[in-house]
């Protein structure tokens, strides 16, 4: 235990009035996470601090075993008197600890969206209840009364026959008739690893799905969650107590079927949209169709389309598909942040790796080595490029599919979202004649969108224009568009030389990655060419260190070097659960938020609180900061100086030039982010 604090970020602890707040800097995620805490509790128990409030702002979602944890630490507490409490808990938490009963046992307090008031049981008929809620007349109530005399069948499957109201409001409805919890399941509100608990075809004959274990009782999701014999057979077939929670029976199924085999699966994944909406440009020949055959003809096929399908739909960057020992994974990144969307049995996944082998027109049979290719899918009536990337593990390949959706692409500096400030900057160092441009930033920070918005403004036939990529992301026309290719020795560097000598007027670097790239980079903007390139540094102060420390000479640096744009994509409020709150005093005093906002009165801000259309995040989408630095006379002198990154820092800070920080600020102060997010992504 002991040796797992070391390697772990404290447990922040705080003495209030009546209780000892504790606030773990890391998600309670694993066993390692909750010996840390326990060792807090510990200690707290030891200095007859009996009363804890527990802040879960770091943790995301919840485990079976992590509701064990608390409830285990709350009957130490209580067993001599104190209790422990939960604060600062997203909405999606404290849905799992209502409907799972956790809720009853520890007090919760400061939910995102706020405490949901217990509903107590009610007399009212349903038919009544769905009168006085607005959704149903008087004389339809009453038709489907006699309807129901006639057949004998429930009124609720009735009413949901007739279309009058759907399965959710007639479940809502009997929820505060029965005070049994209703669900809307998505993905967070279940455990994994509780669903091997009931049998899959069980699951499936009694619509009941498995979300949480704790101590000796489960929580179920079903639509019959007042059958007595259908809740008795699922705590034969389990050996647990049974607690019921309604959720609609087509949301049942489809969780059920995302850990069943690929041959059983239900595309309800696409929710209703069909599988065949999705065309692959330039198939390669059937010379693989075997692999479809193992698949037993079209499953797989369907599984892997409708996966591209719905990572698109939902505006995802990257698909993960990961293979285990013991199961198969899907992951979305989603605005920067990956989520799990499904779990396959392991067995099936080398077919599923294939066939996205056979779409990126590469090697089935060669496992042993990583692969590159990519692929162009028709859906939804826009062509999207894929490109394909597998890496072989210790239990299987990995393949991430990176998504290059051209509908989606910003090619107008006027869209990228900048400060007005930084855009006349940007537009400034555009309108050179010649010189060094860099934009930089960590992987998927926006950095080649805008260079190719930057390239889109300068486009013209009066310019011969080149770019070098890896790979090339959006054909753009008139412009010359190269792609590298290490394998036939055609490199940054190789192609760079060989472009000099095609008269080019500007030439785009994609990446400058070594000492070579960089020094004929540099020549290329000295000798009256315009070179725009990428570097890998967290702000625009450290693509000068960067060059130095490559070995580019300070004083050609600084003549060749016109300016550096730094930038972050950060995750934008969902506009779903926004919600709006004054700003506390401390969080003013810490922040600039006097450069865009009188902080003499009451600041508003903005956050989201977590809902089904953002994953429970309180996120939804993204947009970029910036930092823009010049290249002025006192820089250059600067620069021929070989400072380090001190110097340069105090320069920024001196001269008075937006950091990334601050012009997060800027969206937090118009609502847009919040300050959570910002120092996450710069400070992260």
């Amino acid at each position: 235990m002991a040796e797992a604090a070391q390697t772990r970020s404290p447990v922040l602890k705080t003495a209030a009035a009546t209780s000892v707040q504790l606030r773990p800097a890391f998600p309670l995620a694993t066993p390692a996470d909750f010996d840390v805490l326990r060792d807090e509790i510990n200690a707290c128990i030891r200095q007859r601090e009996l009363r804890v409030v527990v802040e879960l702002t770091t943790t995301r979602v919840l485990t079976s075993a992590l509701l064990d944890f608390l409830l285990d630490m709350n009957d130490a507490l209580r067993a001599r008197g104190g209790w422990l409490q939960l604060s600062k808990i997203n909405a999606l938490c404290a849905e799992v600890l209502r409907i799972t009963g956790v809720s009853t046992h520890i007090a919760l307090l400061d939910v995102d969206g706020g405490n949901a008031p217990a509903v107590a049981p009610t007399r009212q008929r349903l038919g009544d209840m769905l009168v006085s809620r607005g959704l149903l007349r008087e004389e339809q109530v009453n038709e489907a009364l006699a309807m129901q005399k006639q057949n004998g069948r429930k009124l609720g499957e009735i009413l949901i026959n007739k279309r009058w109201v759907t399965e959710q409001d007639v479940l809502a409805a009997l929820s505060g008739q029965l005070s049994i919890p209703a669900v809307q399941l998505r993905a967070g509100l279940f455990d994994a690893s509780v669903a091997t608990l009931l049998p899959v075809k069980a699951a499936r004959r009694l619509i009941a799905k498995p979300l949480f274990r704790v101590r000796d009782e489960i929580t179920v999701a079903t639509p019959n969650a007042q059958n007595i014999p259908i809740l008795k057979e699922i705590q034969e077939l389990t050996g647990h107590r049974v607690r019921a929670v309604f959720a609609p029976k087509e949301k049942v199924l489809e969780f059920i079927e995302q850990g069943t085999e690929v041959q059983e699966l239900s595309l309800e994944l696409l929710d209703g949209e069909s599988v065949q909406d999705l065309e692959l440009v330039e198939s390669v020949e059937e010379n693989f169709a075997h692999i479809d055959e193992i698949a037993s003809g079209s499953p797989i096929i369907n599984l892997s389309n409708s996966l591209i399908q719905r990572a698109i739909r939902e505006g995802a960057s990257d698909i993960h598909i990961e293979t285990f020992r013991d199961k198969g994974r899907v992951r979305f990144r989603i605005d920067g942040v990956l989520y799990e969307v499904m779990t396959l049995r392991a067995e099936l996944m080398p077919a599923l790796v294939s066939r996205l082998k056979v779409m990126a027109n590469l090697d089935i049979a060669e496992r042993r080595l990583p692969q590159d290719g990519r692929m162009q899918v028709i859906t939804g009536g826009r062509s999207v490029d894929l490109r394909f990337s597998s890496l072989p593990g210790l239990v299987g390949e990995k393949v991430v599919l990176r998504i290059l959706d051209k509908s989606h692409a910003i090619l107008d500096v006027d869209q990228l979202g900048m400060a007005e400030g930084n855009r006349n900057k940007y537009l400034d160092l555009l309108s050179r004649g010649y010189g060094l441009i860099l934009v930089t930033g960590p992987t998927g920070s926006g950095k080649t969108t805008s260079l190719y918005a930057a390239l889109n403004k300068l486009n013209s036939l009066d310019r011969n224009i080149i770019t070098i990529e890896d790979p090339v992301e959006y054909q753009m026309d008139i412009i010359n568009q190269n792609e590298v290719r290490p394998a036939v020795g055609l490199g940054f560097a190789t192609i760079l030389k060989h472009v000099l000598r095609q008269d080019p007027d500007i030439i785009m670097v994609g990446e400058i990655r070594e000492k070579e790239t960089a020094t004929i980079a540099v020549q290329a903007a000295l000798t009256g060419h315009l070179v725009l390139s990428t570097l890998h540094t967290n702000d625009s102060v450290g693509a000068i260190t960067r060059l130095i420390d490559m070995g580019i000479e300070p004083y050609l640096l600084s003549s060749a070097l016109v300016g550096v744009m730094a930038q972050r994509l950060v995750r934008t409020i969902c506009p779903n659960c926004r919600s709006t709150f004054i700003a506390p005093g401390e969080l003013v005093s810490d922040n600039d938020f006097q450069l865009y906002a009188d902080t003499s009165r009451p600041l508003k801000l903005a956050k989201g609180r977590g809902c089904g259309e953002c994953y429970d995040s309180g996120y939804k989408g993204r947009a970029a900061i910036h930092e823009v630095l010049e290249t002025s006379e006192d820089l250059q002198r600067l620069i021929v100086s070989s400072p380090n990154r001190d110097a340069l820092t105090d320069f920024i800070r001196e001269h008075d030039i937006r950091t990334l920080y601050q012009d997060g600020l800027r969206r937090v102060v118009a609502q847009e982010t919040t300050v959570e997010e910002i120092k996450r992504v710069v400070n992260g």
